[in-house]
């Protein structure tokens, strides 16, 4: 399948990547040119912009910054520039309102399309083994599942356009939600004079136990290895969990839908991020305790 792939950042590279080990034709482009030498390593076909990759794709698969930037490049280079037919996958994180203006505006140009944003972070984009999370209709679902499932372990119909970025932010600020409170957990265990791995050991297996707490560990050399062995370079940066936290407060308020704990999270991650901490793993959160 010719696949056509915008959007070649720390997410879309390896994901791209693992598109040609699967076999496909994968037709990229960045406004990088740092990013299109990588994907040209990675055996991509390299355009000189948006318009031309889509052209003669059987799929276009986005992954960009924010709406702004999807809503432009599906209204400016592939609706009604991709040819007719063609499954559009948009992988970006962005606000569940955009996502559902694009896709309308998709179908009545006569395109299938699906919002499908990832979680599971670089290495996950890299290794192949990213969680989708798709919104569509069933047909748009089946089309565009063979091309997820080459680049994911796992992908899951959310249900109508838009409830791919539903879940995502909904998922994300439980995330947030838990790091700050296992953050808070260590902290607190190690002021009581508990050490940090008897804590892992008990927490682990009881009712306090988290994502958080037993794959990313927040404490260096607990656990197995996450950002924190590596001074919390690397992983799933604070400027990211910022910018959904931020998505799911304007879908909290839209919805009108009380989320005390996703508040308070994303003004300490705002905070974090303000510091000058954005570039770190969010998981860093714990120095400010």
């Amino acid at each position: 399948m010719k696949i056509a792939f915008i959007g070649l950042g720390n997410m879309g590279g390896g994901m791209a990547a693992n598109l040609v080990k699967a076999g496909h034709e994968v037709r990229a482009f960045d406004l990088s040119d740092e990013a299109l030498e990588a994907a040209e390593e990675n055996g991509c076909t390299t355009f000189g912009s948006a318009r031309d990759a889509a052209e003669h794709a059987d799929a276009v698969v986005t992954m960009l910054p924010n709406g702004a930037i999807v809503r432009d490049v599906y209204t400016t280079d592939i609706i009604g520039q991709a040819p007719e037919g063609a499954i559009l996958l948009d992988c970006s994180t962005i606000d569940v309102a955009t996502a559902r203006d694009v896709i309308a505006l998709a179908e009545e140009d006569g395109y299938e399309m699906v919002d499908a944003p990832v979680s599971g972070g670089i290495a996950a984009a890299n290794a192949g083994t990213l969680t989708f999370m798709v919104g569509g209709t069933q047909s748009a679902f089946e089309r565009a599942r063979p091309i997820l499932e080459a680049m994911g372990k796992a992908v899951i119909h959310a249900g109508q356009a838009g409830n791919g970025q539903a879940a995502k932010i909904c998922n994300n600020m439980l995330l947030g939600i838990h790091m700050i409170g296992t953050c808070e957990a260590f902290r607190m265990a190690e002021k009581l004079g508990l050490d940090p791995q008897t804590f892992y050991d008990i927490s682990s297996v009881s009712s306090g136990q988290n994502w958080s707490m037993t794959s990313y560990c927040p404490v260096p050399g607990v656990g197995p290895q996450s950002p924190s062995d590596n001074d919390y370079q690397g992983g799933f940066a604070t400027a990211l969990m910022l910018k959904d936290l931020r998505l799911a407060m304007e879908a909290a308020e839209s919805a009108d839908a009380a989320v005390p704990m996703g508040q308070r999270a994303a003004a300490l991650y705002e905070d974090f991020n303000g510091a000058g901490n954005g570039g770190l793993d969010f998981s860093a959160i714990i120095k400010t305790l």
